[in-house]
């Protein structure tokens, strides 16, 4: 994305550049102008403007509403008589810890942690990987749990995926996500019985042999689907993973949130930035009578992210159909991409991009390579 901040060329265009600096992007906080995503702006004569704007995070089915919340901004420029808009999405590379190694083919990778199991972290890791994929980002699925891996079944996976060399393994892809899991590999019935310095190597193999992405389209986001606790895999996840960011999947009662504020924690430790957490379960609606029942306590994750100053990203209900589809290989955001739980999942899906976009950027890339010469 153009790190520049547009310059208007006559008045009428820096009237609409100020016009357009009182319109604040929902999910990021900023102004168009400031947040830069303005690109280019032309006002005709005859009073027709014409802009580009390019999101640095996925958002496709808010560009209508967007475009309105500007042309209403700009019509009420005096001269300015018709608006069109022109969107686009751009992901960048968010900086890592330092000392970590690129991933080739992912310019993001987000852990979505609980650091207790039970509370639908998998199914909601899935969903906002379809969710994002939705909205326009090149998305992959990382299942980091070798012990239990869960994705291939809720992607509808199976069977041993391709190695075009005999040495890496191309992701097989479903509903428009690449995934890789140990759960392709070994028999579904059999149990992972390894020590862990044996796991964490083989998550390492999955992570690094894997070919994400394709030639000259890298991934926008890798989603990793973090197994429950803060244990070796977790820390050699965060330690040879170059995380972007994590975030944190909890339900409402108290030991959940215990175990949920050791995850976020931990990943504290590790200079890696939680964007957000996601409280699951927070409600049951009953279908017959309409009554609501706070089944697993209320308002848990509101508290944590208040307690840790970090933002939440949504609530999901406690609802049925989510697991029925999950369980059938077609997760919510495929088999009812419009209901309510895959509304709130998109509204969830954006929210962590746009926060991911407001990471410092990685300019690794672009740093030229400095060599210490000895004295002669």
């Amino acid at each position: 994305m153009n790190p520049s901040v547009f310059t208007p060329k006559t008045p009428l265009e820096t009237a609409a550049v100020d016009a357009l600096r009182a319109v604040v992007d929902p999910l990021t906080g900023q102004d168009w102008v400031s947040g830069r995503q303005l690109q280019s702006l032309n006002v005709t004569p005859e009073g027709c403007a014409t802009l580009r704007m390019v999101l640095g995070y996925p958002a496709q089915s808010r560009w209508s509403a967007y475009s309105q919340s500007i042309e209403a901004a700009l019509t009420a420029v005096s001269g300015i008589q018709s608006v069109k808009v022109e969107w686009s999405t751009q992901v960048i590379t968010h900086a890592a810890p330092r000392g970590q190694a690129p991933l080739p083919g992912v310019r993001n990778v987000i852990a979505v942690a609980s650091g207790k199991g039970g509370v639908g972290k998998s199914t909601t890791a899935v969903n906002l990987a379809l969710a994002l994929n939705a909205e326009g980002a090149r998305v992959g699925l990382l299942d980091a749990d070798i012990y239990g891996p869960s994705q291939p079944l809720m992607l509808g996976l199976s069977g041993k995926p391709d190695s075009p060399d005999g040495k890496t393994i191309t992701p097989p892809m479903n509903h428009g996500i690449q995934m890789m899991s140990i759960g392709l590999l070994i028999d579904e019935n059999a149990p992972a019985i390894w020590r862990g310095p044996m796991a964490t190597q083989a998550l390492d193999q999955l992570l690094r042999l894997s070919n994400w992405g394709e030639p000259e389209h890298p991934l926008d986001y890798l989603i990793v689907d973090m197994p429950p606790g803060t244990g070796d895999i977790h820390l050699s996840l965060s330690q040879r993973a170059p995380l972007t960011a994590a975030v944190i999947v909890t339900t409402p009662q108290d030991i959940a949130l215990l175990d949920a504020r050791k995850g976020l924690t931990m990943f504290e430790k590790v200079s890696v930035p939680v964007v957000g957490v996601i409280e699951n379960m927070a409600v049951y609606h009953c279908p017959n009578c309409g009554h609501d029942a706070h089944i697993f306590g209320e308002d848990g994750g509101k508290r944590l992210a208040q307690e840790t100053g970090v933002p939440v990203l949504g609530s999901m209900p406690l609802d049925l159909n989510i697991r029925v589809q999950a369980d059938s290989g077609q997760p919510t955001m495929v088999s009812d991409p419009n209901s309510r739980p895959g509304t709130l999942y998109k509204e969830m899906a954006m929210r962590l991009a746009a926060n991911v976009s407001k990471l410092p950027k990685d300019y690794s890339g672009k740093m030229p390579s400095v060599t210490v010469q000895p004295k002669a």
